[in-house]
């Protein structure tokens, strides 16, 4: 901006409402004279003091103009995570409520192959109510379920069926044994049968009996439900 001339010898002002804003120098000439902004759009004249749109003579405050390349100043805002061991605090809470939420949703798939069957399915009723561990309704799709209930004998014949629907299952998964004959094969100790799934897919809980009780069965339930919460939560 040019010094500032005697009012009446100021020549007519082009362009008196600015587009866009344009970016001016950072550092200016302070010369107190104030944008105009006017009451209404006037035709380019002769500026004259105490004339130009009601605006006064000298004017209490500066235009708010843009300077170039510069913005407001803002605060700053840092943000503090503490570690608390190998893990933080959040992503241990996050384990912990997956964990509890996995091991009250467990779907099982009941691959049943004897007369443990039959203790099965009175566990299943509702006297003994596994509705409460979260466990009573069954999935008899392998990509539906994360338990696998092994009950009953398995020949070595029906052992691919068995790896075929563990290894069908998505992860996390787990295998609970039903039974003596299921964990050593029992009295079947012959060429015909598998002596434990162990051998075959790997083993989280094992309930003994022949058959076993359903409390024991409750009782291994509440086990593989420990181990889930307590495990490190891969998702």
């Amino acid at each position: 901006m040019r010094r500032r001339r005697h009012p009446a010898l100021l020549g007519p002002l082009h362009h008196q409402v600015l587009s866009g804003r344009a970016a001016l120098s950072a550092v200016r000439r302070g010369n107190r004279l104030p944008l105009s902004l006017g009451d209404c759009l006037q035709e380019a004249r002769r500026v004259r003091s105490r004339r130009d749109g009601s605006v006064p003579h000298r004017g209490g405050r500066r235009p708010g103009l843009c300077l170039e390349e510069r913005s407001a100043a803002v605060g700053l805002k840092r943000i503090v995570t503490r570690v608390f061991g190998d893990d933080s605090f959040v992503t241990t809470k996050l384990d912990a409520a997956i964990g509890w939420s996995r091991k009250y949703s467990l779907f099982m798939y009941p691959f049943v192959t004897a007369c443990c069957g039959m203790e099965y399915m009175s566990v299943s009723s509702s006297h003994y109510d596994l509705d409460r561990f979260g466990a009573a309704f069954p999935r008899f799709s392998p990509r539906q379920a994360d338990v696998l209930i092994v009950v009953g004998t398995i020949s070595h014949k029906i052992a691919p069926v068995l790896t075929r629907v563990y290894e069908q299952m998505t992860e996390p998964k787990w295998v609970i044994a039903f039974g003596v004959c299921t964990c050593t094969g029992g009295f079947y100790d012959n060429y015909a049968t598998v002596q434990g799934i162990d051998t075959l897919i790997p083993v989280d809980i094992y309930i003994p009996g022949c058959p076993p009780r359903p409390e024991t069965v409750i009782q291994g339930i509440m086990m593989l439900q420990e181990k889930i919460q307590k495990q490190r939560q891969e998702y």
